[in-house]
């Protein structure tokens, strides 16, 4: 849940930044959106573990 938060949060940045000429609030957009992504991706990561070792 809190990967997909920050990557849509840092979507949004992203997008009132570009709307608004903002540069700083564009990249706080897009490093949130990569904190998301990664925390998306350590999540699924953790699920497949749990899958291997409960067969």
């Amino acid at each position: 849940m809190k990967g997909a938060a920050n990557d849509a949060m840092g979507n949004a940045k992203q997008g009132v930044g570009k709307a608004v000429g903002n540069d700083r609030l564009r990249a706080q957009g897009k490093a949130q959106e990569v904190k998301g992504e990664s925390q998306k991706a350590m999540g699924r990561a953790k699920d497949a573990i749990k899958d291997a070792t409960n067969l």
